[in-house]
């Protein structure tokens, strides 16, 4: 596969550019429409690495944020890693509990919305020992201040469930990269916040190349595909969260949705209207009936009329269970043989293993470290 990427120097730069830089997030969003272009025509040039901690199950806030994001890439023909983070579930926690159920659970749900595994890749970290070996050079590469300043380390740590953050919190950027770098992703899907992670892996693939490539270009600097993914609140108004029992996972029954809805936060307005500045828990709300329904909010919205909060809550537990009810059914039929989601995880590790491998060895080869 051919791992380069048309652009020029100075969109490439401007589509890493921060998030409070609303001329960079413009020339990023451009750039990404640029490339939603080049996907369409020519999917086959796209390597995408993506991926979540297993931290507990994924609820509708991801899947409508990534998971149907990634099902369409595949389904147009770009290849796919997924990686299982399973490592970096240490960042911001002293144990990883429950590892090995959180991992099933995500291939579970991997599997249940479509991902395939004979197309796409699905690993996990503390299978591919390459991998993990790039960090070493790669954290060569940076400078403490570099990673001392990135704004999503800092977010992370001021909420972490730590009292005092261990380094791993530190490297996690560089950790990132490896992931991104070690399969030579050219693509990588971001939200807007998540820029200045990509911007630094751009940043180490530049400088490995000037400093060990010898004039050729061992990695990519891959370019940010920014998402246009709707911001679904959770039942109690706030950030939708695994750990905040807010959110309606995939694995939900069809009671378990109808409860979680009827206790959702709305507000005192009897008239059910679509305004997110103002009324944030009823916009949420229609939001996800309407991308359930595949409407726009404004017309759920004026179907419910002054019907009130009830009404809406009863529109929104249908349109979930109904869109939900497939893949529910598929995740209900991959979860009774366990032996089988092993051996997708199994065959996907393989896969990327023989992958981390030759690009480690590339970049031994690059360094003179080949003893």
């Amino acid at each position: 596969m051919n791992t380069a990427v048309p652009q020029t120097e100075d969109a490439g730069a401007a589509a890493c550019a921060g998030p409070t830089d609303a001329l960079g997030t413009s020339a990023a969003q451009a750039r990404s429409a640029a490339l939603e272009e080049l996907i369409r025509t020519d999917p086959g040039r796209f390597r995408v690495l993506t991926g979540d901690r297993p931290t507990g199950r994924l609820h509708l806030g991801h899947f409508f944020g990534t998971l149907h994001n990634r099902v369409r890439l595949q389904d147009l023909g770009v290849e796919l890693f997924v990686v299982i983070a399973d490592y970096q579930v240490l960042t911001d926690r002293d144990v990883a509990d429950n590892l090995l159920q959180h991992v099933e659970e995500l291939v579970l749900d991997y599997l249940a919305i479509g991902v395939d595994p004979a197309r796409s890749t699905i690993f996990t970290h503390g299978a591919v020992p390459a991998l993990n070996q790039l960090m070493l050079p790669f954290l060569s590469l940076v400078s403490v201040s570099e990673l001392n300043r990135n704004p999503t380390v800092k977010d992370e740590i001021a909420h972490s469930r730590q009292s005092a953050v261990s380094g791993l919190m530190f490297t996690y950027p560089v950790h990132q990269a490896a992931d991104i770098l070690f399969c030579k992703a050219n693509l990588v899907p971001v939200g807007q916040d998540q820029l200045p992670h990509l911007e630094l892996t751009r940043t180490i693939a530049r400088r490995f190349n000037d400093r060990y490539g010898a004039g050729s270009a061992v990695f990519p600097q891959p370019d940010a595909l920014l998402s246009s993914a709707p911001l679904l609140l959770g039942t109690d108004g706030t950030k939708m969260s695994k750990s905040r029992n807010n959110a309606i996972t995939l694995a939900a029954t069809v009671d378990e949705t109808a409860r979680l809805v009827k206790g959702a936060k709305t507000d005192s307005e009897r008239h059910i209207s679509y305004d997110p500045a103002t009324r944030p828990e009823v916009s949420s709300l229609l939001l996800l009936a309407a991308l359930c329904q595949g409407r726009s909010p404004e017309q759920v919205a004026a179907d419910i009329g002054s019907a009130g909060a009830a009404a809406l809550k009863k529109v929104v537990t249908e349109s979930v269970n109904e869109y939900l009810a497939p893949i529910r059914a598929r995740r209900a039929e991959y979860g009774q043989d366990r032996a089988h989601l092993r051996a997708v995880l199994s065959e996907g590790n393989e896969r990327a293993r023989a992958v981390a491998d030759a690009t480690l060895a590339e970049v031994r080869a690059a360094m003179n470290t080949c003893y």
